[in-house]
């Protein structure tokens, strides 16, 4: 599971939230490592890598009209094997102006996400 969600250049092919994304720089996806995000009614924004820890998680953050966003993705140990857990927080002015007409469209994006991305490892 951890090397479909480090490749993150691929996630247009299985999820339906991520129009493109364009790694910044080459070499392996770490911290510090970039990109360039476009996703569904949303202007493209670079997602930057701020923390990392290789086989479990990471944290990137962007900002994007008058928001700061951090979306993390952690691998946790459940019965079932390994599940993905993603968080994202919003914070900024136009956060607390817009939070309440993007929320469900972000809690929606999240659970696609989580449930592509099963769907695809299951297939890998």
């Amino acid at each position: 599971m951890w090397a479909v969600l480090i490749d993150v250049e691929r996630w247009p092919e299985w999820t339906p939230t991520m129009e493109t994304v364009r790694r910044l720089e080459n070499g392996p996806f770490q911290l510090g490592s970039s990109a360039a995000i476009k996703q569904p009614q949303m202007p493209e924004a670079v997602w930057r890598v701020t923390a990392f820890t290789p086989g479990r998680q990471f944290t990137w953050e962007t900002h994007v009209r008058g928001m700061r966003m951090v979306g993390s993705h952690e691998l946790v140990d459940s019965p079932a094997g390994c599940t993905s857990r993603l968080r994202l927080e919003i914070s900024g002015f136009a956060a607390w102006l817009l939070w309440p007409l993007v929320r469900r469209n972000a809690s929606q994006a999240m659970e696609t996400e989580n449930s592509r991305l099963r769907e695809r490892c299951r297939r890998s």
